[in-house]
């Protein structure tokens, strides 16, 4: 079983610039999912949603090309993709003959789904689109939608995270709001360095404690954990204390060596939202 501190991260890294599949590094979700009380099936729906920004390869006549890239992981898979090893299997198409971009995405998604869908027994294929520069110019920039938390003027003095911060007002009308916050940071899991991020939590039921919830938020400040992890502690742990009857939370993650992570998970199955960046990202 691979281990976060068995990857390449925090490590000196050969940059191989020759197609090499073998460079992407699985980690199974279980391990931390069974530090938030997930054993069984997951209480949540959604996707990882990737986008590459450093993506190039050479056209048969040895002229490079440049794309952005959007994948798409469902939650559902049991292995994450560390990402520094995604950035050393994307940088492996640098000095790489394809045909075309057509191969060039058949490549990513087959590999791809066979790292995060590792020893499943009914894998499954991710999703993956290419944005040609043509269309660069159509890439939206679109902060997270809700009502911000960042406007309350609230002491924090918790830097781990501290679900004990949530309440609710459970004899009270139910209510059904969004709520934002720019003020996410974390860290990596290996190199302790800081993940800064978005987060948007959507959800309805008992009325939540806007105060507490930032105060919540804020302290992952010095936690750390991989940004899919981050988010599958934020909802289980709003779940399991607000009580709400449907949650959804969302997080963008800026971006590191060419690449954004932006986690969704949710109580209900719903269409995954498009994957526009934030002016930070």
């Amino acid at each position: 079983m691979n281990t976060p501190e068995q990857s390449q991260l925090g490590k000196a890294s050969a940059y191989i610039d020759q197609y090499d599949a073998s460079l992407l590094f699985p980690i199974p979700r279980a391990g931390k999912r069974a530090e938030i009380g997930i054993t069984g099936a997951a209480p949540f729906f959604g996707a990882d949603l990737w986008t590459a920004f450093e993506l190039s390869w050479l056209n048969p006549r040895g002229k490079p090309q440049v794309a952005l890239a959007h994948i798409t992981v469902p939650c559902e898979t049991p292995n994450i993709v560390e990402s520094k090893s995604f950035k050393l299997y994307l940088n492996s198409f640098n000095n790489t003959r394809f045909a075309d971009a057509a191969e060039v995405q058949a490549r990513i998604r087959t590999d791809i789904s066979e790292a995060v869908w590792r020893g499943a027994d009914h894998p499954a294929t991710v999703g993956v689109k290419l944005i040609a520069p043509e269309l660069f110019d159509q890439e939206p920039v679109h902060e997270v939608d809700g009502l911000s938390l960042d406007r309350l003027d609230v002491e924090c003095t918790q830097y781990q995270p501290a679900p004990e911060l949530l309440t609710a007002e459970f004899n009270e009308t139910p209510v059904t709001e969004t709520l934002t916050s720019n003020l996410l940071k974390s860290n990596c899991l290996v190199t302790g360095q800081p993940d800064w991020g978005s987060v948007q939590i959507s959800y309805s039921g008992p009325q939540i404690n806007q105060e507490g919830l930032l105060q919540y938020l804020v302290s992952f400040r010095n936690h750390n954990e991989f940004h899919e992890q981050c988010v599958e502690r934020i909802f289980m742990d709003v779940w399991t204390r607000c009580k709400p009857i449907k949650l959804t939370v969302y997080a963008r993650y800026t971006r590191r060596g060419g690449l954004d992570i932006n986690p969704l998970r949710t109580s209900h199955p719903q269409a995954l939202p498009r994957n526009v960046r934030t002016a930070r990202q």
